[in-house]
């Protein structure tokens, strides 16, 4: 007879970052509101209490940032993490103020662009036939997107994503920023600081110049907030969606006969996508701090106590999405958590999503098939994001 090991959960755990999933199941059938005692925090894997927290401002606090990660949790969280670390009213005057700039009319407008961009990183890499996806792909359109976006120069975005990579990586056993990303993050924090002193200068046609002119009622953003919010779009705008490309990619491999449907009809991409942010989500979980006593799933939780939302469980639950370990793009994915909810919502859901359609849109226009090196696969190691380093891709072309 098996014995079954002690339920055990930490995002800083490797294991964790190859296959969370089976933890999660264990979390939400055996201990719905997780205590880990080493780290000090709270975990919600079942649906109803991840999306319960998200809407409840009042008792649940992004103040301190999203992560648990000693050295980007506290006070300051929002000088590199933007609105996303802030509560009402902070929150509601910032996301305003972008939210004059960063427009679904400027979004919309990107589409051609963004699928410009796509083509032009997919010639070289399907005329050699075998290729990287993330490096020679899903790991460049995103980057390009955001820095056309904000303004970087083509000649500085290599160096950008090599800095956000070492933001988000993890060192096994370590359970803090390692002193490569904390120094990224000044770097990057230094290059922002000089992007926003040039649009003070003389205007540019980008976003970073729009940031500094919007307004409500003559109230505008600060420089620091305008870094902020550059800062965490290479994160949260750049990371997330070379993520969601490549899980797309490689579970479109897993499931030939999921596949098949976008590959043959491509109004079938967005089913693609959206059964991709449900079954195997980027972002994984994000941290809250009770402001005030909460008790969930007959758990009494103190105020000031960190909880984290496992989007990645609360998308594979079984009250919300019937047989969730399969990956079906005929299910209905309307539930989905994988971009928040409430005030906190993303505000760039609808430019990832954008970006998946069209990126997939076109490499299915160009390929018949693909197959993937499963010898040469490596994952990314965060806490926060879930997604491939590398995926070795071999494609028939159409």
């Amino acid at each position: 007879m098996t014995t079954m090991a002690p339920l055990a959960y930490s995002p800083y755990d490797y294991g964790i970052h190859e296959d969370p999933y089976p933890t999660y199941a264990r979390l939400r059938a055996e201990a719905p509101v997780f205590y880990n005692e080493e780290l000090d925090f709270f975990a919600y894997a079942r649906h109803a209490d991840v999306l319960s927290a998200f809407r409840d401002v009042d008792r649940y606090s992004n103040a301190y940032g999203v992560t648990l990660d000693p050295a980007a949790f506290g006070p300051d969280a929002h000088r590199a993490m933007s609105f996303l670390a802030m509560d009402p009213p902070r929150h509601t005057r910032m996301r305003s103020i972008v939210g004059k700039s960063f427009t679904p009319r400027r979004v919309a407008a990107m589409e051609d662009d963004i699928r410009a961009l796509a083509v032009a990183h997919l010639a070289p890499a399907l005329e050699a036939g075998s290729f990287d996806f993330i490096a020679d792909f899903a790991g460049l359109l995103p980057m390009d997107v955001i820095s056309e976006l904000v303004g970087v120069p083509a000649s500085d975005r290599a160096e950008i994503r090599r800095l956000a990579d070492l933001l988000i990586h993890r060192e096994d056993g370590m359970t803090d920023i390692p002193a490569e990303g904390l120094d990224a993050a000044l770097t990057l924090a230094g290059y922002y600081g000089e992007m926003v002193a040039d649009r003070r200068r003389r205007e540019h046609d980008d976003l970073t110049w729009s940031l500094l002119q919007a307004e409500i009622d003559g109230d505008r953003l600060t420089d620091d907030e305008v870094i902020s919010f550059l800062f965490l779009l290479v994160v949260a705008g750049n990371e997330t969606t070379t993520k969601l490309l490549g899980n797309a990619w490689y579970w479109g491999w897993r499931n030939p006969d999921q596949r098949a449907k976008p590959f043959a009809d491509p109004a079938r991409v967005p089913d693609w996508v959206e059964e991709t942010l449900r079954y195997d989500t980027s972002t994984q979980m994000l941290v809250r701090v009770t402001s005030q006593p909460v008790r969930v799933q007959d758990v009494d939780i103190d105020a000031g106590r960190r909880i984290l939302l496992l989007l990645g469980s609360a998308n594979r639950d079984e009250d919300v999405f019937p047989d969730p370990e399969r990956y079906d793009l005929e299910r209905r994915t309307q539930d989905l958590v994988s971009f928040g909810s409430g005030r906190h919502f993303c505000m760039g859901a609808a430019l990832a999503r954008m970006e998946a359609r069209v990126a997939l849109t076109e490499v299915r226009a160009q390929v018949r098939d693909y197959e993937v090196d499963p010898s040469g696969i490596a994952r990314v190691h965060s806490i926060n994001v879930r997604g491939f380093a590398a995926l070795p891709t071999t494609v028939t072309p159409r």
